[in-house]
C-alpha cells in the first residue's frame, strides 16, 4: 500500500552524526504516524523514535536527547537527526507508517532498512 525510500546511512566515528530521510509514497492523511525502528540484538525491531499524525513526538530513552525526528510540510518525508552517535547505535534502522485502516491504525509497514555503523 506504501513504499519507501530510505537514505543517509552510513560509516560514522562515535561522537559524529548522521541524518536519515523516508520518503513514503501514498495520501499523508492516512499516516497516523511515522517513525524509526532500529533490529536488536535478538533480531526484532524496536521503535526508537516517532512522529504523531498530530506532531508529537516520542523517544526510546536510549536514543532520547541526542535523536531527532521531523517530518517535511507535505508530510510524506521523515527525518531522523542523530547527533553524538555511539558504537551501540550500531544497527540497520527502519522506517515505518502507521497507516489507517478503516477506524484502526496498522503499523507493520516497513521500509526496507538501512545501514548505521558507527566505529573508528
Amino acid at each position: 500500500q506504501v513504499q519507501f525510500t530510505e537514505s543517509g546511512g552510513g560509516l560514522v566515528q562515535p561522537g559524529g552524526s548522521l541524518r536519515l530521510s523516508c520518503k513514503v509514497s501514498g495520501d499523508p492523511r492516512r499516516f497516523y504516524s511515522m517513525g524509526w525502528y532500529r533490529q536488536t540484538p535478538d533480531n526484532s525491531r524496536g521503535v526508537i523514535a516517532q512522529i504523531q499524525h498530530d506532531g508529537n513526538t516520542w523517544y526510546h530513552n536510549a536514543v532520547k536527547g541526542r535523536f531527532t525526528i521531523s517530518r517535511d510540510n507535505t508530510g510524506t518525508i521523515v527525518y531522523l537527526q542523530m547527533n553524538n552517535l555511539k558504537p551501540e547505535d550500531t544497527s540497520t534502522y527502519y522506517c515505518n507508517v502507521g497507516l489507517i485502516t478503516g477506524n484502526t491504525a496498522t503499523y507493520d509497514h516497513f521500509g526496507q532498512g538501512i545501514q548505521v555503523i558507527v566505529s573508528s
